[in-house]
């Protein structure tokens, strides 16, 4: 990767990605892109990129150079429940669009899929790399076809295409932006701001779960990986962590002993949850690419309440 076209750049994952790819491959080698302006000034060259445009995708990237398009732009899955056909327009139009500009230019590619690829009747505890997969929710069917479609075009045309299944992301950039996990990145902020949090996933669901450095990382690894080591390649189980909502309140008892938690389940977001793994297994990552994850629970804990009380002036 020399010059990288991202999409979705705002979003929870691409803005941060484009600060650590930025330090990785120079501030003028990465074109933030997205359907809005960002609030505030941006380092590096951005652009306004409608991912349901293809034409346009094709101008932007070919004028920048762009040897890879990174596609993070997506409509995430509670959003996408409730607007399952915007969801469906966007999240696969816009694929289809970003994979033919890599097949006409000839890029490099990456796109995430997510735990919400799998479904109730996949295995629910170390799911496999290679199993079963029915979801049930329209974000769920955009990421399988997802994974299919990245697929074909490596097979039909050579592209080579990339991919990771995340869990859920937690961020202490980032606002949570629409999914089912959440909860998990909201919780923080409600122990520095208010000490107590109620949780739209009820007590004992478990869900795997990265700190976003992690999962960066894990991007930038895959995508310098030998591809002649790559078995899978698009569709990468990751993870670093499965835990379930009391087990996160008990962590940060740690640093905040009066910290309450209590419940007013969603049941849309709970019955998404319901359906995804408890824990992946992520051997396949481990051994085609050298996949490792550095924060556990504790570590993250530590780290995401000591950012965000920076972030939020708390003391």
């Amino acid at each position: 990767m020399k010059k990288i076209l991202v999409t979705g750049a705002l979003g929870q994952i691409g803005s941060e990605l484009i600060t650590k790819l930025q330090k990785e491959y120079g501030e003028n080698n990465v074109l933030a892109t997205d359907i809005r302006k960002p609030q505030q000034a941006q380092n590096g060259p951005f652009a306004i990129l409608d991912v349901t445009d293809g034409k346009k995708m094709h101008e932007v990237a070919k004028e920048f150079g762009a040897d890879t398009i990174m596609h993070m732009a997506a409509l995430l899955s509670a959003k996408a429940e409730e607007n399952p056909l915007l969801a469906w327009n966007l999240n696969m139009g816009g694929l289809v669009n970003a994979l033919e500009v890599a097949r006409e230019l000839n890029l490099q590619f990456f796109t995430p899929s997510s735990i919400g690829a799998f479904g109730p009747s996949t295995p629910k505890n170390n799911t496999p790399q290679d199993t079963l997969q029915r979801p049930t929710t329209m974000y769920g069917v955009n990421k399988v076809s997802g994974e299919l479609l990245c697929d074909y075009y490596f097979h039909k045309f050579g592209i080579d295409t990339r991919g990771v299944r995340f869990p859920g992301l937690i961020s202490n950039v980032a606002q949570p932006g629409g999914g089912t996990t959440d909860y998990a990145v909201d919780i923080y902020y409600k122990a520095i701001e208010e000490g107590k949090y109620t949780s739209f996933i009820a007590k004992d669901t478990y869900m795997d779960m990265m700190y976003m450095p992690d999962a960066l990382q894990a991007i930038v690894d895959l995508m310098e990986a030998d591809p002649a080591k790559l078995i899978h390649r698009n569709a990468f189980n990751v993870t670093a962590m499965s835990f379930e909502p009391e087990e996160i309140a008990a962590s940060i008892r740690k640093h905040i002993p009066n910290f309450q938690l209590t419940y007013d389940v969603d049941p849309v977001r709970q019955a998404i949850a319901e359906s995804w793994p408890d824990s992946i297994d992520p051997s396949a990552a481990v051994e085609e690419w050298g996949f490792k994850a550095t924060y556990d629970l504790d570590m993250m804990t530590a780290d995401m309440l000591e950012q965000l009380k920076k972030k939020l002036k708390a003391s």
